[in-house]
């Protein structure tokens, strides 16, 4: 079993950066547009969820040595309208443009991606456990 860490160090109420075990750094902010510069909380989710899932489905149909010359993934969440503010439905639309792949195989692939091997969609179920400490400065 292996254990990721990520700390999220506020920089104003709304502003915070995430940064992982190797000191990589996401932005983060709760703005609204037009002062909106980074991902929201809600939207890293959707954004883990697709980047997940699309490398799972592309490595797999490069294995199946198929053409890509394009491929994009479109998601989008619809959130409950009261506190907190889930995701009721994820909706992803997998597109991949190539000559030689078939609907069938890249439905396939496409299903055992999100169902099987996206460790972000089987995380969405996971149980989550917390502690709180007051640190004196």
């Amino acid at each position: 079993m292996s254990i990721r860490k990520s700390v999220v160090r506020m920089k104003s109420d709304y502003e915070y950066v995430a940064t992982n075990q190797q000191g990589n750094a996401v932005e983060i902010d709760m703005y609204d547009a037009p002062n909106k510069k980074a991902q929201s909380p809600m939207d890293l989710l959707l954004s883990a969820l697709g980047g997940c899932s699309s490398i799972d489905a592309v490595l797999m149909m490069k294995k199946k040595r198929k053409t890509i010359v394009d491929f994009f993934l479109e998601v989008e969440g619809t959130r409950n309208d009261g506190i907190p503010a889930f995701y009721t439905h994820i909706q992803m639309n997998f597109v991949l443009v190539s000559p030689d792949a078939t609907e069938e195989e890249f439905a396939k692939v496409v299903t055992l991606s999100v169902d099987k091997y996206c460790s972000v969609a089987s995380s969405i179920k996971s149980e989550i456990s917390y502690t709180s400490e007051v640190r004196r400065p």
